[in-house]
């Protein structure tokens, strides 16, 4: 078979402008807590200076860098690690451009550096994402869940995908 294939995972503008907001606030909050620590002196000030960036810094360490097609599996590329999607169970590799659309997050991030976590909607039920750019989403459907993916070439990433998995059928 072929080697991996890479994909970027680009931002939509939308993730570019709730990451570029919910950053300066979180910044501006520790800036202003530390200003009130540094006038009052009182030690627990300091767990609202350290607390939106640790915040900030749990966000940036789930930011979804790219995704690999490998005969095995899909990688998800992660900052400082990789979440692995076998490609054994995999039913259907599908795009919907409106897949994320009217969902509800019920555990993650909903747009601090990414989409990534639990979700829900009417249209898929309850989903994982991977995100970047709801406008790229690709649904991967296993028997009991559904995960959604955001790569650069979604309409090549699905040929590629949906090529090994007919390699893999027996």
């Amino acid at each position: 078979m072929e080697s991996a294939i890479e994909f970027k995972a680009p931002w939509s503008r939308a993730l570019r402008a709730i990451s570029l907001g919910a950053s300066i606030l979180l910044c501006a909050g520790s800036v202003a807590a530390l200003l009130a620590w540094l006038r009052v002196g009182e030690p627990a000030i300091l767990i609202a200076v350290a607390l939106p960036l640790l915040i900030l810094l749990g966000c940036a360490l789930c930011i979804i860098k790219g995704y690999v097609l490998t005969d095995e599996a899909i990688v998800v590329k992660r900052l400082g690690w990789v979440t692995r999607l076998p490609l054994d169970g995999l039913k259907s590799v599908a795009g919907d451009n409106e897949a994320m659309e009217r969902s509800i997050r019920l555990f993650g991030n909903g747009g601090l550096l990414s989409f990534t976590g639990y979700f829900w909607n009417r249209k898929l039920g309850r989903y994982r994402a991977f995100a970047t750019d709801p406008s790229r989403s690709v649904v991967l459907s296993y028997p009991k869940r559904k995960i959604v993916i955001t790569p650069d070439d979604p309409q090549r990433f699905i040929v590629r995908a949906r090529t090994l998995l007919k390699h893999k059928s027996p």
